[in-house]
């Protein structure tokens, strides 16, 4: 069964501050080399689907710098492809909302031009690694018009965005934005019929002010949504805290193995060519990432060190993000930070931050 793909990326998050004050939060950095949107169009291409639509917001231009014609993902050809669409203006003003309605109608072409049977519609902050062809193959057994994807999780109470109750068949029965010990977190992520999707428009086109899973959850009386249970990891960014905690994740071997190191579902970016990382004498480095082109020559633990980022003399970087181009002076102490792209930190400063409350320091900031 033919199956596009459409990613929202038309959405921010105050609570990311000077992060997001230049780019979406799909162009973050994450992981050392990585930007969050890589791991939406990874996803869909590893699993066949090579129409993709992307909605993009006004501030797109690292995102447009990042993806190109989108041929670190074999995106860039003749016959279906990437395709960069325009969003609303307005933005999302709910913390948590990915599908506002106005950018689905705004761009209603790229469903009407194509003739697939389904459309995969996904957020693009959050950081996985799912094969879509086992929600393809239930969706298209399935009479349900939409199929949503969710998570299983020990403390829903811990975490923001969508919940999912379902019935004794997987129906989902109500879509809350709490959720209270073991809970259905939404996965950013569902697969509807396309030719519903336009009958969706039209019923609905009048409520565009609206995000379109606001809407299914006003409506569950009459319309049929089965659900697709996601069982890896799946990290979800909806603010600073999370950004760090999802970025230090990958210092875990078991999760980083699975979301990297699958060969058949590789995560793809855009490349970056750098010498190996420099490690001087005196430099100690524990349970952490450090990419191409950074030299060492102080403490760094439990951090994600972007490249070409130089760490001084016995400076101390714990619990932190630094991102490419970083300079940290000798003697300086980062705990619980995130420094964007090209931020110096001069010898001897002092910044800590607290535990699930981190200091972002903004792009090509001097301190």
């Amino acid at each position: 069964m033919k199956t596009i793909g459409l990613i929202s990326a038309n959405y921010d998050s105050s609570s990311l501050g000077e992060l997001t004050k230049d780019r979406t939060m799909a162009s973050i950095p994450y992981g050392g080399r990585y930007r969050l949107i890589d791991f939406a169009l990874s996803n869909l291409v590893n699993s066949g689907i090579t129409t993709v639509g992307i909605i993009a917001p006004y501030n797109s231009g690292s995102l447009i710098d990042h993806i190109g014609i989108g041929n670190p993902w074999s995106l860039g050809r003749k016959t279906g492809g990437l395709f960069l669409m325009p969003g609303s203006v307005y933005g999302l003003k709910s913390e948590g909302s990915r599908f506002l309605l106005r950018d689905i109608v705004k761009n209603r072409k790229f469903f009407e031009r194509d003739d697939a049977d389904f459309v995969i519609c996904m957020g693009s902050s959050d950081v996985w690694n799912i094969d879509f062809e086992p929600l393809i193959k239930q969706h298209s057994e399935s009479s349900d018009p939409i199929t949503m994807v969710f998570k299983k999780v020990p403390r829903g109470e811990n975490h923001h965005g969508y919940f999912l109750e379902t019935d004794e068949d997987g129906k989902v029965t109500s879509i809350a934005r709490e959720g209270f010990g073991w809970s259905n977190y939404f996965a950013d992520c569902f697969i509807i019929d396309r030719d519903y999707m336009e009958d969706f428009i039209d019923w609905f086109g009048a409520l565009d002010h609206m995000d379109m899973i606001d809407i299914l959850r006003d409506n569950l009386d009459t319309i049929d949504i089965g659900t697709f249970e996601f069982k890896g990891y799946l990290g979800k960014i909806y603010n600073a805290a999370d950004l760090l905690k999802v970025n230090q994740a990958m210092t875990d071997y078991d999760i980083r193995n699975e979301v990297f190191c699958n060969p058949e579902r590789l995560i793809f970016t855009k490349t970056q060519d750098e010498a190996p990382a420099l490690f001087l004498p005196g430099s100690d480095v524990r349970n952490s990432v450090i990419s191409a082109g950074c030299r060492i020559e102080g403490r760094v633990e439990n951090s994600i060190i972007f490249r070409t980022v130089n760490i001084g003399k016995n400076a101390v970087v714990k619990n932190s993000v630094i991102m490419m181009h970083g300079e940290i002076g000798e003697g300086a102490v980062l705990d619980n930070v995130i420094c964007d792209k090209y931020v110096t930190i001069n010898e001897g400063i002092k910044i800590y931050g607290g535990d699930g409350d981190p200091i972002i320091i903004g792009k090509e900031k001097t301190i």
